[in-house]
């Protein structure tokens, strides 16, 4: 059974972590500082997950203090430079605060993995130098068991061995960061590090710098030279999350590492080339975006080599009971209340729940009712679901009115779209001479649920 250590000064945390891990078989000792570890003897276990920041010594200091033991940091993203610096002086991974469980699971699965290929102690049906399947396979990291998950796991089983360029897209909460990870793990690169960039997190003025490095003087409060995030994923994968924030300055310059594979710190003058196999994310329908200027044509291109689409959960309704016992599991744990269960009553209110927020809103559900019930039956009542389902259809006023132009432009090509698709192009067609008053009324829903749909279809307005 592997030994794992975890230092971390935040009781919750440290909680939480020592649960999961034991819950998953690992047989896990926990401290709040190095100091403390120290005395624990870290270079016994198989491995060390620290948080980055302590009280006294900082969590990097336990590389030094177990040269032989694998050492994951835990870190924000506000902290995102530290981890990557972190890395650079031994640290094998980071992984980003909040994380999911099952995010942790599959990086700690993964680095004990690489820790028994490279001792020679690979297991039955494994290829030396090769990540365990187990702990790569898209469904370990992954819940999916519904047809269209099952394409998404085959796609990625297909595409992660190779170099192409993926650009995942989906809505916010569908799970696009796992998927990314899932890529990398299964890929030649997985030995190297995969870094996460969320384009949204990252001031608009600093972002150049983050992705590209600078020099010393390159602008004001550029004390010293640093390595751009592009830089520290050399050799491995670089996930950009949310890719339709990024400026048109950076975009220009993500376009030349793309084309020439190169990158040239701000403030200088010299180019260098860098090995990166480049993973974008965005619940943002980039393709629209480049018709109003706001995403590079070139870029877009570039990016979609291969795409891969993650279904929003009301198109996985045969998963949701399945994702609802699994977050209950673990929360049941969490709160050592191994006897919670859902009532027949609530399984079919989560049934029926249309999930805007997808699997990311579920699992808060699930926290939240597991939290609030007084018994151990989970009730709708307990859940307190929004079960507002709004406008499930496009009433047939979309395509009546005085809109004679649009209908005769597009009646031929109008049973080849699906509606959502329809509802894309008559935005996209009028809302230049119309108003969103106007172009709810014409679509018959309310401004509301206009917003709604431009929201979850990556449809900006136009800026006036």
């Amino acid at each position: 059974m592997p030994r794992i250590l975890i230092v971390e000064d935040e009781d919750i945390i440290r909680s939480a972590v020592r649960k999961l891990l034991q819950h998953a078989g690992y047989e896990v000792a926990d401290a709040v500082s190095v100091e403390e570890a120290d005395l624990l003897e870290p270079d016994g276990f198989d491995l060390v997950i620290t948080d980055l920041r302590l009280p006294g010594a900082a969590g990097t200091e336990m590389i030094n203090r177990a040269p032989n033991t694998p050492v994951l940091i835990m870190t924000s993203y506000a902290s995102l430079r530290s981890a990557v610096d972190s890395m650079k002086m031994g640290a094998v991974d980071y992984i980003a605060k909040p994380f999911d469980h099952d995010e942790m699971l599959a990086a700690v699965e993964n680095i004990l993995a690489r820790k028994n290929t490279d001792t020679g102690s690979t297991t039955s049906g494994e290829l030396a130098g090769q990540p365990s399947t187990a702990a790569s396979d898209p469904a370990a990291i992954m819940f999916g068991q519904c047809e269209p998950m099952q394409k998404v796991f085959t796609l990625i089983r297909k595409v992660a061995p190779t170099e192409t360029t993926v650009l995942i897209q989906g809505e916010s909460g569908t799970g696009k960061e796992l998927a990314a990870r899932a890529l990398h793990l299964l890929s030649p690169r997985a030995t190297k590090p995969m870094i996460s960039v969320n384009c949204a997190a990252i001031p608009e003025s600093l972002i150049e710098s983050e992705l590209f490095g600078h020099e010393k003087g390159a602008f004001t409060g550029a004390v010293s030279a640093r390595t751009g995030l592009i830089e520290a994923a050399d050799g491995g994968s670089l996930f950009l999350d949310e890719i339709g924030e990024l400026p048109a300055e950076a975009q220009a310059r993500l376009l030349r590492v793309l084309q020439e594979s190169e990158i040239r710190k701000v403030g200088s003058t010299q180019s260098r080339t860098v090995d990166v196999r480049m993973i974008a994310a965005t619940h943002r329908n980039l393709k629209a975006m480049t018709r109003t200027g706001e995403f590079r044509e070139d870029l877009y291109y570039r990016l979609n080599v291969m795409q891969i689409r993650i279904p929003p959960l009301r198109e996985r309704r045969p998963d949701i009971l399945g994702l609802a016992r699994r977050f209950l599991k673990r929360q049941s744990e969490k709160l050592g209340r191994p006897e919670l269960s859902l009532s027949p009553e609530a399984m079919q209110a989560l049934e029926r729940c249309r999930w805007p927020g997808n699997v990311r809103e579920l699992e808060n559900a699930i926290e939240r009712a597991s939290i609030l019930t007084d018994g151990n039956i989970i009730t709708p009542t307990a859940l307190d679901l929004d079960n507002d389902f709004g406008d499930d259809y496009i009433p047939e006023t979309l395509v009546e009115g005085n809109n004679e132009q649009t209908r005769t432009r597009e009646a031929d090509s109008a049973s080849d779209l699906s509606l959502e698709d329809y509802f894309q192009h008559f935005v996209l067609e009028n809302q230049d001479r119309m108003s969103e008053t106007d172009l709810a009324q014409k679509l018959g829903i309310s401004r509301k649920s206009l917003w709604e749909r431009r929201q979850r279809l990556g449809i900006p307005r136009k800026k006036s």
